[in-house]
């Protein structure tokens, strides 16, 4: 039987969505806390003066006082096999794809070296503070073999899925419409709800399936009703411009998953930048969800998420935060939620920190459809948690002696900050990385 742990500093944790109801009626803030750990989950939280009778005699607490405690980030977009090519000289998408991209995944055949991407990408992301992620493998099973192995080592609740892909891409890293879904199947089998493991529908994208494949995916999406799915939507114009050719019997891109069944609850469609109010009402109407890319967005000259009108329009989206690596910049969240500021400013909407911090965890959660396991701060939640040092840097240090609330604490944090905040990671109760003891669990 695991221990208990008991952490004690400052908590930050949301129970309503401050874009709905307001910041001031969506978190809530406890200055001094006591958070109780066993068997992976939490099993009570509070204020100190509350529980503090509750701790054994003699018992060794974790003090992080000091620092604030808030659930594990979540990123809701990610590709785990670019983690070698980051920061990779930019161009307009589909030229990126082809020159940087599909070269990359090509080498994932080989499962060792999946295997190492996914160890760096796996560290990365929990020093990132990050402890659940919607991941792409590639179009090898492989891949997704190796990534949930290495990701099961670690206990984290993750989800990945194997790449649908049987045209438009180089020979070598196509399947077909049957081994896809056969792929799939097999894989969904061995991983789905495998201890935290979690399974994701991948196409990558409508213009490098066929017909056949995609019918194929919605085929799964309905046969394991509690599945996932994940692919790209609406991100680039000239991509945009390429699904009307390639598809001329359908209304619009988002059309032509809704024809194949992939549109509903427990869908993440990552970008969505260029949507129409038509495409805003059927996303909600069919409960689906929407991961906001803004490094990526930014990096590839793709366009500005109306993150606003999103979340707030006449039909509401879930939207979660995704760092979309490798056109994303930066593991961290933080940074995202920088850039994310910056685009809902050039949008006239002002992001408050409240709203970015709800997107970077609950929000994620939610979009997921996993609110009731990850993203709070609950008795009864899995206890993925990250600890931040909110004085990480010299001049964040100096800036925050002149910072008046909590919420410009927050802001600070998201405009300056960056992995470095990050002072420790738990995962599934277990601290997994200490950067003070330079401890990471798999090292």
């Amino acid at each position: 039987m695991k221990k208990t742990t008991i952490l004690r500093g400052a908590t930050l944790s949301f129970y309503a969505d401050p874009f709905v109801e307001g910041d001031d009626n969506s978190y809530n803030f406890i200055k001094d806390a006591l958070v109780f750990l066993k068997e992976g989950e939490i099993t009570e939280i509070g204020a100190y003066e509350v529980l503090k009778n509750q701790i054994p005699e003699g018992f060794e607490i974790t003090d992080y006082s000091g620092h604030l405690i808030t659930p594990g980030f979540i990123d809701t977009h990610v590709h785990y096999p670019q983690t070698t090519m980051i920061g990779a000289y930019g161009q307009q998408l589909l030229e990126w794809l082809t020159n940087y991209t599909f070269p990359t995944e090509a080498k994932f055949k080989d499962k060792e070296h999946a295997r190492s991407v996914a160890k760096m990408f796996l560290k990365q992301t929990i020093k990132a503070g990050t402890t659940t992620s919607m991941v792409y493998g590639t179009v090898f099973k492989d891949s997704v073999n190796a990534f949930f192995e290495e990701s099961e080592k670690l206990g984290t609740r993750m989800l990945c899925g194997k790449v649908l892909m049987d045209r438009n891409a180089p020979e070598e890293i196509l399947d077909t419409a049957e081994s896809g879904y056969n792929d799939s199947k097999e894989l969904i089998e061995k991983w789905h709800n495998n201890g935290r493991q979690l399974y994701v529908i991948t196409p990558r994208f409508a213009p490098t399936s066929t017909r056949e494949q995609l019918k194929l995916a919605g085929k799964l999406f309905n046969e394991y009703p509690d599945v996932f799915m994940q692919t790209h939507l609406c991100e680039n114009e000239g991509e945009m411009a390429w699904v009307k050719e390639l598809f001329p019997e359908r209304k619009s891109y988002l059309d032509v998953y809704d024809h194949y069944g992939l549109v509903g609850k427990r869908a993440v469609f990552g970008h969505c930048v260029h949507f129409e109010d038509e495409d805003f009402e059927t996303m909600s109407k069919k409960e689906a969800s929407i991961s906001h890319c803004p490094t990526s967005n930014l990096f590839l000259g793709s366009g500005l998420f109306d993150l606003k009108k999103a979340k707030t329009g006449k039909h509401p989206v879930a939207v979660g935060l995704g760092t979309d690596l490798g056109a994303g910049t930066s593991f961290s969240q933080l940074q995202t939620l920088n850039e994310a500021y910056k685009i809902a400013e050039m949008r006239g909407n002002a992001m408050t920190a409240i709203q970015g911090y709800f997107l970077a965890t609950r929000g994620g959660a939610e979009s997921l459809g996993l609110e009731n396991k990850i993203g709070s701060l609950e008795k009864g939640m899995e206890a993925d948690i990250t600890i931040w040092d909110l004085t990480s840097t010299e001049i964040i240090d100096y800036r925050l002696e002149f910072a008046k609330d909590l919420e410009e604490k927050l802001f600070v944090q998201m405009i300056l900050a960056d992995d470095r905040a990050v002072h420790a990671t738990y995962v599934n109760g277990e601290k997994v990385y200490d950067t003070k003891n330079n401890y990471y669990k798999l090292d």
